[in-house]
């Protein structure tokens, strides 16, 4: 198997090139590799596919300090998996700010608040994870898999912490409350407070044997996947809930959520503005003042366009549906197509000559040193926003 290419070179960029520096360059490679510009090319969709992978890893964060630190085994799927620390070198843990808050306002410092019931039902944690998509993934929605750390009950005990065929037996010093009363004389009397059971740790119940999988936890790691169905018309960096995908609950509580974060690769043609889409297309001087029947790329495939005669640079015209579905909802946006018109360089003799016949036809002039009128479009963008 070949040994894969550094993913900066890839992209053509240094080690210290930003978010923006990225997203050109990807932009650049992309467009010319992408297959509707080099149709039944192999070598060119090998091309584009190396370039979309580099990009989905450089422009996350978190992939690319991996990759910086790890190379390409820091960014492999099956990196550090299986441990409890979710995949990554030196392990990690679970803290649970409940217990925090709850020790707090418990009578931690001596007070004699109410105690909550250490067997009561907990909600799991939620679960983060994220999902890289195409331009056209997150136009039209799709299915993907996503490889998920989750703590679920372990399969050994059933939840119980236990060893098969034993049970957690109730605390004899504190009498299952998980709370011990303690007298402390003060110069303003006796006061009684409360402490939690050093026998059983404040759980009121006392696992004698501990189940050997998860060593009387009740719960375990797990690494596994989940197919996500991502709706059509989902943005970059929105983020798709999913309920009851996240840590297995505490003593038979519910199960947390998944929350998906979904980051979208640029296109090399189009540009997003909410659900319309924008794109530039080049034609001919003749083209332009002639007319012309052309085909304009859409999200569903190329389409016939009559381009009107005497079509001016930067006009803009309305594709009528052809942008991206609407989340949630019914229909779609347009698809914005701006006019660029490609000047010709490099003429010969013949074609400057016909150029001043046709000129002088219109009854002009050009003499030398004569400005043509200042554009005042602001460009692709600035044409946008008027």
């Amino acid at each position: 198997m070949a040994e894969k290419r550094d993913f900066y070179e890839i992209l053509g960029v240094g080690k210290n090139a930003t978010d923006e520096e990225l997203k050109k360059a990807y932009r650049q490679k992309a467009k010319q590799y992408h297959p509707d510009l080099n149709p039944n090319n192999k070598a060119a969709e090998a091309k584009f596919k190396e370039v979309n992978e580099a990009y989905e890893v450089l422009s996350d964060a978190d992939k690319r300090a991996r990759y910086d630190q790890y190379g390409h085994a820091g960014v492999d799927p099956n990196f550090g998996a299986g441990g409890p620390g979710g995949g990554f070198p030196g392990g990690g843990f679970d803290f649970d700010l409940g217990d925090l808050f709850g020790s707090f306002f418990s009578g931690g410092f001596g007070g004699g608040g109410r105690q909550a019931n250490p067997n009561a039902p907990r909600r799991g944690e939620d679960v983060q994870a994220k999902v890289t998509l195409s331009f056209e993934e997150a136009a039209k929605g799709c299915k993907r898999t996503v490889e998920l750390n989750r703590i679920e009950r372990c399969p050994e005990c059933s939840g119980s912490g236990a060893e098969k065929g034993t049970q957690p037996v109730t605390c004899p010093e504190c009498k299952g409350r998980g709370q011990v009363s303690a007298q402390q004389r003060t110069p303003f009397g006796t006061i009684q407070t409360s402490k939690p059971c050093q026998k059983c740790g404040g759980r009121g119940k006392i696992v004698e044997k501990p189940c050997q999988r998860c060593r009387g936890a009740g719960r375990v790691s797990s690494r596994g996947s989940y197919e996500l169905n991502i709706p059509a018309g989902i943005d970059d960096r929105q983020v798709i809930n999913v309920s009851g995908q996240g840590n297995n609950g505490i003593n038979g509580g519910p199960p947390g959520d998944l929350h998906v974060a979904v980051f979208v690769r640029p296109h090399p043609f189009f540009e997003r503005d909410g659900f319309n889409v924008w794109c530039e297309l080049t034609v001919s001087f003749a083209q332009a003042a002639l007319g012309d029947s052309i085909m304009v790329p859409t999200l569903d495939g190329k389409v016939k366009f009559e381009l009107p005669p005497g079509t001016q640079p930067g006009a803009v015209f309305n594709m009528k549906g052809k942008g991206i579905q609407i989340l949630n909802g019914r229909g779609r946006g347009d698809q914005l197509v701006k006019i660029v018109v490609d000047v010709p360089k490099n003429l010969n003799q013949r074609q400057r000559e016909l150029l001043r016949q046709f000129n002088e036809s219109l009854g002009a002039s050009a003499p030398s040193g004569v400005t043509g009128r200042p554009d005042d479009k602001g460009g692709f963008f600035g044409k946008k926003k008027k």
